[in-house]
């Protein structure tokens, strides 16, 4: 009998976190952009030939917080992005972010688009980051 009841037991803890699982995954497309910081920023810097932009993406907003990409564009070209916010109110967050953000960070610069993979573990802060990264590189014209 207590065989039954620790088998039931055990199934009903698999099936009840299979199916939380599978809700978070799909919340994740429901990320949608909070209305932020568009415009570009007045900080043009002209160093003789070339000139640098710099500019804000929307804040995207995610199911753990706000992420906010700014890039620098130099001549046309993204030459940095930098989360400007994203989620860091508990250990949890700030661990995952501590390790993501660079990474991002990179990427952008490398792929010069918003086309980047994601950062595994840090979902939502990657899919905020990618949105956030799209509105500034459409800013800039990019």
């Amino acid at each position: 009998m207590r065989r039954i009841v620790l088998a039931t037991g055990t199934t009903l803890t698999g099936v009840a976190l299979l199916l939380s699982y599978s809700a978070s995954v799909s919340r994740s497309a429901a990320t949608s952009i909070v209305s932020g910081s568009t415009t570009a920023s007045a900080a043009s810097v002209d160093t003789g030939a070339s000139t640098t932009q710099t500019y804000d993406g929307a804040a995207a907003s995610t199911r753990f917080g706000n992420v906010q990409v700014r890039i620098t564009v130099t001549d046309g070209v993204l030459t940095a992005a930098e989360a400007i916010d994203y989620p860091d109110s508990d250990g949890h967050d700030q661990q995952i972010n501590s390790y993501a953000i660079p990474i991002l960070n990179a990427e952008a610069v490398d792929a010069g688009t918003a086309s980047i993979d994601m950062v595994s573990g840090a979902t939502y802060t990657s899919n905020g980051y990618v949105q956030s990264l799209q509105d500034a590189l459409d800013q800039a014209g990019l």
